[in-house]
């Protein structure tokens, strides 16, 4: 064989994983590439009422957004979801993960009836959740419509309840009861992926480090805090950011569960661009707003891949 037909058939060779994927890339290219390039464009455009014609107006809507208040009181709200949210998940999901590693009796029906909140939608988890503290007939509404709990008469919704002794209306905070259930609530819908999560990671720990640090004289207490948990500490961080980019992004659950009420004390930043784009129908303004969650989605992922990379390491 002649080193040409040698050079010509590993170039082949060379090319045949691209074609090969072809297919898959086109399809992503479409349906996401596609989308994503034309609300770049769409950001620095309006669309004119009455004739429908797209104007170019450069940074117009970025301005607009970043100015109004209806931005920045969805930005403290999706802080204090997220803060709250994560704080929330990563302790219980830790506590949850500590037992389960324990391989108590009947730990595999444990881990499956867990598993559970996780496979449902968030549409469905929010209308459970709704249904929940409906005044009627709520199985948790004689409790939340306690006048000493919220201030408000029996059978006010928590739903309906709203914030009291805010610092401003720029900066909603303390955040309505319904802020708060909407937490509780994703907490739960979340908890099982998080706490498999962070029980492989538990699994991973070499037994022989424990069992020296037993025979050295450590405590439980002092080998989670000592040996465990900096062990694991990658995978919690990527746990932790993948937590986080969720909750950026869902709206499912603030849709059913509280429609971004009472008022707008629910309206995270996702809300938010459904709310821009579908019910006041400005797209220039909310397709602004998804090129902002886009970028600060792209910060997350850029550290989550670096936290999983830096993991990979120390394996």
């Amino acid at each position: 064989m002649t080193p040409r037909k040698v050079r010509s058939g590993n170039f082949i060779a060379r090319l045949l994983p691209f074609w090969l994927l072809l297919p898959s890339l086109l399809i992503i290219g479409a349906i996401q590439l596609y989308p994503t390039l034309f609300s770049f464009l769409l950001s620095t455009q309006r669309v004119e009422s009455g004739t429908g014609r797209q104007l170019f107006v450069g940074l117009a809507n970025f301005r607009r957004l970043f100015t109004s208040s209806e931005f920045t009181q969805s930005l403290v709200h999706t802080a204090i979801f997220l803060l709250g949210y994560a704080i929330l998940t990563m302790s219980l999901a830790f506590g949850v993960a500590l037992l389960l590693k324990q391989r108590i009796r009947l730990t595999p029906v444990y881990i499956t009836l867990i598993f559970v909140p996780w496979v449902i939608s968030d549409v469905i988890a929010g209308v459970v959740w709704r249904l929940f503290v409906v005044p009627e007939y709520g199985q948790f509404s004689p409790f939340f419509a306690n006048p000493s709990l919220f201030g408000e008469p029996n059978g006010i919704s928590i739903l309906t309840s709203p914030a009291h002794n805010q610092i401003s209306p720029d900066f909603p905070f303390p955040p309505a009861p319904a802020l708060i259930f909407l937490i509780v609530a994703a907490v739960w819908k979340i908890l099982p992926f998080i706490t498999l999560l962070i029980l492989g990671a538990l699994q991973t720990v070499p037994t022989e480090v424990q069992e020296s640090a037993a025979i050295d004289g450590a405590t439980g207490l002092q080998a989670l805090r000592f040996i465990t948990l900096p062990l694991i500490l990658p995978m919690l961080t990527v746990a932790l950011f993948n937590l986080i980019l969720g909750g950026v992004n869902g709206v499912g659950m603030v849709f059913s569960l509280t429609g971004g009420g009472p008022g707008t004390s629910t309206e995270v930043l996702s809300y938010l661009l459904y709310s821009l784009g579908f019910s006041k129908l400005d797209f220039g303004l909310a397709a602004a707003l998804s090129v902002f969650i886009a970028i600060l989605n792209l910060g997350l992922i850029t550290l989550t891949l670096r936290t999983s990379r830096a993991y990979e390491e120390n394996i």
